[in-house]
């Protein structure tokens, strides 16, 4: 038993790496760095965490596919649109700061300075 808990926190963290590589590649890595810290948190590892059961109960039946297993992985499937929604709200609402560069260079460049000595 102490070597299936060691496999699962393994799947786990492997699954972890897996959700958020996968959603700064899908979602965008500058809408991830915009959102919030606890949505990425509980999103993440709340799919990481579902693929994790989905394995368990794969393994703990007779047969692979069942309904805990379907279960699970609605779940994970459900958290994962999650991700995509939270991609998106954050692409749609969220300001960049991009805007804020070209401003500040459009306005240096029309400032004026007379030559020194001239009055």
């Amino acid at each position: 038993m102490p070597t299936l808990r060691l496999a699962y926190t393994t799947q786990f963290l492997i699954a972890l790496i897996a959700v958020f590589v996968l959603w700064s590649q899908v979602g965008g890595q500058s809408h991830l760095d915009l959102m919030p810290w606890y949505l990425k948190l509980a999103l993440g590892a709340g799919a990481a965490f579902a693929v994790v059961k989905a394995t368990a109960a794969a393994v703990s039946h007779e047969h692979a596919w069942n309904g805990r297993t379907l279960k699970w992985l609605g779940i994970m499937v459900a958290l994962l649109v999650g991700c995509g929604l939270a991609s998106y709200y954050c692409h749609m609402y969220l300001e960049t700061d991009e805007g804020d560069d070209q401003q500040d260079s459009s306005l240096s460049s029309a400032i004026v300075v007379p030559p020194c000595g001239r009055v």
